[in-house]
């Protein structure tokens, strides 16, 4: 993330970002905006090169959009600065907040320099009010968690394999967050019949990771379920190679609500939140699970394979039924599960599936507040009729590939969670972007971390509320 700083005033040693609203342009850059037809409408820009310094005009709307769209400009500056001495604490803190997001890259893997790179380490945020920092204290945390989850997402799946996984949460110890972690041979032993058959195929075992922030109210837990599918090959029903590389992404909901569980911790939140993640490498090989099977999961169901491509809701299932016995008062669940909710919702947005309206009501709220958007989905009784198996409690999908079931995944989903306030958030085609823009990078987005901390902001963190 950017080293952010809050001198006083602006440097004379980097460029000069100047938010500005129509009709409060300075004087000494208005010649240049009226030759450049600047008129400071909203996410609009005017770069000026002077003797007195390299400025950037940037028209004022959204405030954490500008920001990025700022930063977006400037990428190739190894530091810049926000003059932010006219914004409130909080629009000033948005603005460093989008400078940071779409400064993020991921180099590590690099053994030579990428030129199109950005250099962009450092802001200056300059203000004079000392709440400023306050503000950015406050922003900042969901910021390093959404960071966090975007350089999990990109590792690739041979770094990144389940041990890998609980390798790079280990660093979430030192934010007081504590890690408890069941082998494959824990799993066997306690009956987790979906996840250990997602990944007995593979040469990377299986395993679940819980953290555990314990707050200081004493309201039961929030619990986060993330499914951690380090890569999807689909199993015996595999995948179609064309595109097959992007399935080391199919553990961006197990990212995501590490991510969350670290913004938390990084703010000192008082709500006490664990997540469970179910990590596994859904792999080809002599010992993979097969259409057909029956399986007996960690709640004692009973459920009929139909496609091992749909592997995502099989370890979610056992995930939920064990967060469910910590008695939470409510859990939210975050997976790339389908492709179908891609077709009806594309890019734009989330699906989110529920048992509970205001829960649901209360997590889109959350997302509109930090540009990560939901969209309530259905779960009908004829979505759950179309699980009847003839020979198990339940199919864990409906018969034939392709068929559009996102409805009916979270109809299968619903059957682990008992009478717990819930939701299913379908983030596929969210946890990534194809392409970069102005105001976002390419690749991993960290969709779900800022929205999950803003949720148990806005809903779980007065007591009284419980």
């Amino acid at each position: 993330m950017l080293k952010i700083t809050f001198p006083p005033s602006p440097p004379r040693d980097a460029p000069l970002i100047i938010p500005v609203r129509p009709g409060q342009i300075p004087a000494q850059f208005q010649p240049a905006a009226t030759a450049g037809a600047f008129t400071a409408a909203p996410e609009t820009t005017c770069e000026i090169f002077a003797a007195t310094g390299h400025t950037l005009l940037v028209g004022l709307g959204n405030p954490e959009a500008t920001g990025a769209l700022a930063a977006s400009r400037l990428l190739r500056s190894p530091r810049i600065a926000i003059d932010a001495r006219h914004l409130s604490p909080t629009d000033a803190a948005a603005l460093a907040a989008g400078a940071c997001l779409r400064a993020w890259h991921y180099d590590r893997l690099r053994t030579q320099p990428d030129e199109d790179a950005p250099l962009l380490a450092g802001l200056d945020l300059v203000s004079d009010n000392p709440k400023t920092r306050a503000a950015w204290a406050d922003i900042s945390a969901g910021i390093e968690g959404a960071l966090f989850a975007r350089d999990l997402v990109t590792e690739p799946a041979n770094m990144l394999t389940p041990a890998g996984f609980i390798a790079r949460l280990e660093r979430l110890v030192e934010a007081s967050i504590s890690l408890e972690v069941l082998d494959a041979a824990a799993l066997r032993a306690a009956g987790f019949g979906g996840l250990v058959a997602v990944g007995q195929g593979s040469v990377h075992p299986p395993c679940l990771a819980v953290l555990r922030w314990a707050g200081t109210h004493s309201a039961p837990p929030v619990g986060f379920v993330g499914k951690g599918i380090t890569f999807d090959t689909g199993g015996i029903s595999i995948k179609p190679a064309d595109g097959m590389w992007e399935m080391r992404a199919d553990m961006a909901g197990a990212a995501a609500c590490a991510g969350a569980i670290l913004a938390l911790a990084l703010r000192r939140s008082p709500a006490p939140v664990f997540a469970v993640l179910a990590l596994a490498e859904n792999a080809t090989g002599a010992r993979s699970y097969r259409p057909g099977d029956v399986l007996t999961m960690l709640s004692g169901t009973t459920v009929q394979v139909v496609d091992t491509d749909a592997e995502g809701r099989l370890v979610l299932a056992d995930a939920l039924a064990y967060a469910a016995r910590e008695n939470p008062q409510a859990m939210i669940d975050l997976a790339t599960l389908t492709g179908s909710i891609v077709t009806a919702l594309g890019h734009e947005m989330a699906g989110c599936f529920d048992n509970d309206p205001a829960l649901a009501a209360s997590a889109a709220s959350a997302g509109a507040m930090v540009g990560e958007f939901l969209w309530r989905m259905p779960i009908g009784q004829s979505h759950r009729r179309a699980l009847d198996s003839d020979i198990a409690d339940i199919k864990h999908c409906v018969d034939g590939r392709g068929q559009p079931d996102a409805c009916q995944a979270a109809a299968f989903l619903r059957e682990f969670v008992g009478e717990t306030p819930w939701l299913h958030l379908d983030i596929a085609g969210m946890e990534s972007r194809a392409e970069a823009d102005d105001l976002h990078a390419k690749g991993a987005t960290g969709f779900g971390v800022r929205l999950l901390d803003r949720l148990i902001a806005d809903r779980f963190e007065d007591p009284h509320r419980v």
